[in-house]
């Protein structure tokens, strides 16, 4: 039952819920309040008093609007709505009097502060504060923290907001961060002086009002005025994040966060944000061809020349990588299939059923974790694989949920039921009876890790079992972001990856970097990083990265994303499906397409739900029966969180991260 009232705000009547603070009250209203401590998703801290207005008939006094409720508001004396007004002069010089006291120790910092024209409390002074300050004592100084390698701090900016602090321990799941001292000694500070130990930790970036906490990697590079802003899809992981990639000339010089609440809310992991240093190193930018035993520059024309000569009467097979779109999946499974010859993406070894959604993708949205009462988590350690989606389950913990995990037992930032590391532990769980359990809202999530090796395909049935016995919904949760548009696509061969490999004499990898192949079959690696994939190529077609070309993708809920170009990829590197395009006219196949909007129709009319970008596909359940669980260990399909893919590993960032990460594991030795 909803609890509506009726408030009055700066004489607009709105109707909104009675659990409504009076600032969202006002967001309703269309009426702008400025507020530095507020976070719509952050618990409510009420201490920089900013956001005051005045409530007609209630104290004399302007009211905090992000800690008092639209229930709290007493009605006029004749039953009227309440009245909130929030331009008064009794405002007006409140907000006055508190940005007169937020500046009083704040340096003047503006042109060389690194915020600047991003800065809410340089925005704020100019809107809502006055010209001259009253305060001739000399401004405190506060030592700086070292965070790590990603957050760079400037604690004299500090206002003492705590959103970071608040942010670290209730979304990230770590408190190492906190406030010390009282008045003018209060300072933001870190436990024993330790470095940030997150892959979340970058949001407090954006969360900071002011300059106290900044992008190190992008300290000084550029002003926002600068930079061209593109809204596109984070590939990092098999999520989607929504992002926003801002260029300068032909570099990336950073990637923020967009807001979608069905994906990633408005968080993005370390991996997502600080990756863009990979896409300036280790580039292929030219075609390559390996003579006499030596990978020699080539043009294009020689490189396709030599595809053709090697693909002659040979047997062909293809591999997909986990970074690829769509669009370019598309086109080389219709060059491979007019060859004779199939495609591959499970090159992880997962065993994924073709043609069946449930089973690759699940039931399960994203959002459906929200209002879970239990979760499942089946060989998977969603802090490494996808580390939004693990503080969405923290979030599910932190409201009640009851988390269980069979698998590796690590720290996921919130407490669980650890019910065994072995496939047998799965198989007692799927025994059990589940009584009570049916009336809860529930949620089984299985890792990739779980579906690898002979026996994927019985763990992958016995977790749709749990999820059928205990009325669940089902979520596969991917690794790779171009994995489940593959599978729509139905790139999968009769047997799995090793075994195409093994039969065919040339192999077109694309973008597979994760992959070994053997020596024997003549390989031709198209993708953008000089990576594991290009050291074992015969032949290499340099192609665009994932801000250099349009794309679809579906995330591990099955939501198809566009991507879009920020940039133009560098020297003779081109879009993946126009390369594709290209040879297949070499070789005598010619792709029925000569566009991008006529590859994407073909691509609609055999997949068509791969064309409702941003909608969500209702997968029917088809639960699919397995062996008999055999006994063995359920690991993780993640082991070095910074390392997955070429970009990453191409990252010097990353490879800061990477090392930071393993000396925290390596065991400490006590002092002797």
């Amino acid at each position: 039952m909803t609890d509506l009232r009726k408030i009055i705000i700066d004489d607009t009547e709105v109707e909104v819920e009675g659990a409504m603070t009076l600032i969202q009250a006002c967001e309703v209203a269309g009426v702008e309040i400025p507020r530095f401590c507020y976070h719509e998703r952050l618990s409510i801290a009420g201490n920089c008093r900013m956001c005051l207005v005045e409530v007609v008939g209630g104290p004399p006094k302007p009211a905090a609007s992000c800690a008092m409720q639209v229930r709290d508001l007493r009605p006029g004396p004749e039953g009227q709505p309440p009245v909130v007004k929030t331009k008064s002069p009794m405002v007006k010089k409140a907000r006055e009097g508190v940005m007169e006291f937020l500046l009083i120790n704040h340096p003047l910092d503006c042109p060389i502060c690194d915020q600047g024209g991003e800065c809410d409390l340089q925005d704020q002074a100019m809107a809502y504060g006055v010209d001259f300050s009253r305060f001739r004592e000399p401004k405190r100084a506060v030592d700086d923290l070292d965070l790590g390698p990603l957050v760079d701090t400037q604690m004299t900016r500090c206002i003492s907001c705590t959103r970071c602090v608040r942010f670290t321990s209730e979304v990230a799941g770590i408190t190492q961060m906190g406030q010390t001292g009282r008045g003018e000694d209060a300072e933001i500070t870190t436990y024993l002086s330790q470095t940030l130990d997150s892959e979340l930790q970058g949001n407090i970036i954006d969360l900071c009002p002011v300059g106290a906490l900044t992008s190190k990697p992008y300290a000084f590079t550029a002003r926002p005025w600068e930079l061209k802003k593109t809204e596109t899809i984070d590939v990092m992981d098999a999520l989607g994040s929504n992002i926003r990639v801002d260029t300068k000339g032909r570099e990336v010089m950073r990637i923020m966060p967009r807001n979608h609440d069905g994906v990633n809310e408005e968080w993005l992991s370390d991996k997502s944000r600080f990756v863009w240093d990979g896409l300036r190193r280790q580039r292929l930018d030219k075609p390559y061809v390996r003579v006499n035993g030596k990978l020699s520059p080539a043009t294009w024309g020689e490189a396709f020349a030599a595809i053709k000569t090697a693909v002659e009467g040979k047997q062909v097979a293809g591999l997909i990588g986990d970074l690829v779109s769509t669009e370019a999946v598309f086109a080389l499974q219709n060059l491979i299939g007019s060859l004779g010859g199939q495609v591959e993406c499970r090159v992880d070894g997962a065993k994924l059923p073709a043609g069946n959604r449930s089973a690759y993708v699940g039931t399960a949205t994203i959002e459906d974790i929200d209002t879970a009462e239990m979760i499942q988590l089946i060989g998977t350690n969603p802090r490494a694989e996808a580390p939004v989606l693990n503080a969405r389950l923290r979030k599910a913990w932190i409201n009640g949920a009851d988390i269980g995990l069979v698998g590796e037992a690590v720290d996921l930032t919130y407490d669980y039921a650890h019910m065994g590391a072995d496939k047998s532990d799965l198989d007692a769980l799927v025994a059990k009876d589940f009584g009570a359990v049916k009336e809860k809202n529930s949620v089984v999530i299985v890792g990739q890790g779980a579906l690898q090796g002979a026996d994927g395909a019985a763990v992958l049935a016995a977790a749709m079992t749990l999820a059928e016995k205990t009325n669940s919904k089902f979520m596969v949760l991917h690794t790779a972001a171009g994995r489940v548009g593959a599978m729509d696509l139905g790139c999968v061969s009769d047997g799995d990856a090793d075994t195409l490999v093994t039969g065919a004499d040339v192999v077109f990898n694309l973008g597979s970097d994760e992959t070994t192949i053997a020596d024997g079959p003549f390989v031709i690696y198209q993708g953008s990083h000089g990576d594991r994939g290009a050291h074992r190529a015969d032949v290499i077609l340099p192609a665009a990265a994932y801000t250099e070309e349009s794309g679809i993708f579906v995330n591990t809920e099955g939501r198809p994303q566009m991507t879009a170009r920020a940039g133009f990829a560098p020297g003779d590197a081109r879009e993946n499906w126009a390369i594709l395009r290209a040879l297949s006219a070499e070789l005598g196949q010619t792709l029925p397409f000569d566009s991008l909007s006529a590859l994407r129709a073909a691509m609609f009319a055999q997949v068509p739900h791969l064309g409702a970008i941003d909608q969500l596909p209702e997968n029917d359940w088809t639960p699919i029966k397995g062996k008999a669980l055999k006994k063995g260990a359920l690991t993780n399909a993640i082991s070095e969180h910074y390392q997955t893919n070429p970009i990453a590993r191409a990252s010097q960032v990353m490879a800061e991260l990477a090392a930071n990460a393993a000396s925290r594991k390596a065991a400490k030795l006590a002092a002797e």
